[in-house]
């Protein structure tokens, strides 16, 4: 099989950290040709989706003392598509339809330009070619607005612009968490409290003075003990890990330095995931990373979910491989994943 992957520019991945590459690791052990794309290299020719496409060979990571450590060059660029098949090409384009799955991995925020690629995916045809996630599903999925229909599982929460709305919220709930609708990573996250006097500054900097709408969430003390990022595949729990908030920090992602420890998954959090999973698979998103605290369903990710190589060091699993194992699966029995799956 030959597995595509639309990421960021390979050499700003981190191959220690980055779930992509642990992907595309996994597909190489398995046997599959590797390829990989960017979002801003691809077209439509002919009513079809076409990409500029690089074939990429891995050199694994090593997990030795208890970290992973990668080679100096842990990747390299081979030929592009047109050199290895006698279809027509237009230019450096290949039709994405050559390949058997595709990828979506470029990082968040959905911008403009992210929301172009999608429209461009949809020129894939899902009998042929595997898109994970559905093109359909990334669109409709904002990744803290698509909880909310989840009304069980999440915590008290309000989206509004309105400043009086916000600040009646706050002094209700005596603490929440403001989180704006684009970010990724922990950028933006906010600690509310009704003392602050700096509470409405931080509304108005965060709603762009009451034109754009944010999240604003019920602060839960059990974030102390962690944020837990559990890994979804086809709507079915397959690895979790706990991302707990250091020093001064109330944030527990690791792009703000949270620490790593292994955790179950309870029994709650696979009520969660079976309430989610009807929904996931009716929109698509077949490789998704939800984050829970106390209990209480925070968000969805689907853009990029992150999650893996922290997962496999410390249980030493190999998650990539059963997301790779399940694609074969899929593809062997002809499953479509269309915009209306």
């Amino acid at each position: 099989m030959k597995f595509a992957f639309i990421i960021d520019p390979i050499q700003k991945l981190d191959p220690c950290h980055d779930t992509s590459v642990a992907l595309m690791e996994a597909a190489q052990e398995l046997g599959h040709e590797v390829w990989v794309t960017q979002a801003n290299l691809l077209s439509v020719v002919n009513g079809k989706a076409w990409a500029i496409l690089e074939r990429v060979k891995l050199t694994p990571i090593q997990l030795i003392d208890g970290r992973w450590v990668a080679a100096e060059s842990w990747y390299s660029l081979g030929s592009s598509l047109q050199d290895s098949t006698q279809a027509k090409s237009f230019g450096n384009l290949r039709p994405l339809e050559e390949m058997d799955v595709v990828f979506m991995r470029t990082d968040p925020p959905v911008t403009t330009a992210y929301l172009y690629a999608t429209y461009i995916l949809d020129y894939i045809d899902p009998a042929r070619t595997l898109v994970v996630n559905s093109p359909s599903g990334l669109r409709a999925a904002n990744e803290k607005m698509y909880a909310l229909q989840f009304t069980e599982a999440i915590p008290t929460t309000i989206v509004t612009q309105d400043k009086q709305v916000i600040r009646q919220f706050v002094e209700q709930q005596g603490a929440a968490v403001l989180k704006p609708l684009g970010g990724k990573a922990g950028e933006g996250i906010l600690f509310l409290q009704p003392g602050d006097r700096n509470l409405n500054s931080m509304i108005e900097i965060s709603t762009f003075q009451g034109q754009l709408p944010i999240m604003i969430q019920t602060y839960l003390p059990e974030a102390k003990a962690g944020d837990k990022r559990i890994i979804l595949l086809d709507g079915e729990p397959i690895g979790a890990v706990n991302r707990v908030p250091t020093g001064n920090e109330f944030r527990g992602n690791m792009a703000v330095g949270g620490r790593v420890e292994s955790v179950d998954i309870t029994p709650r959090e696979r009520e969660i995931c079976a309430q989610l999973a009807p929904v996931l698979r009716r929109d698509g998103l077949i490789f998704v990373g939800i984050d829970v605290i106390g209990g209480y369903l925070t968000e969805v990710n689907v853009t990029s979910p992150t999650g893996i190589r922290e997962i496999d060091r410390l249980n030493q699993s190999r998650v990539g491989h059963q997301v790779v194992q399940w694609l074969e699966k899929a593809k062997a029995s002809k499953l479509s994943f269309s915009s209306s799956a």
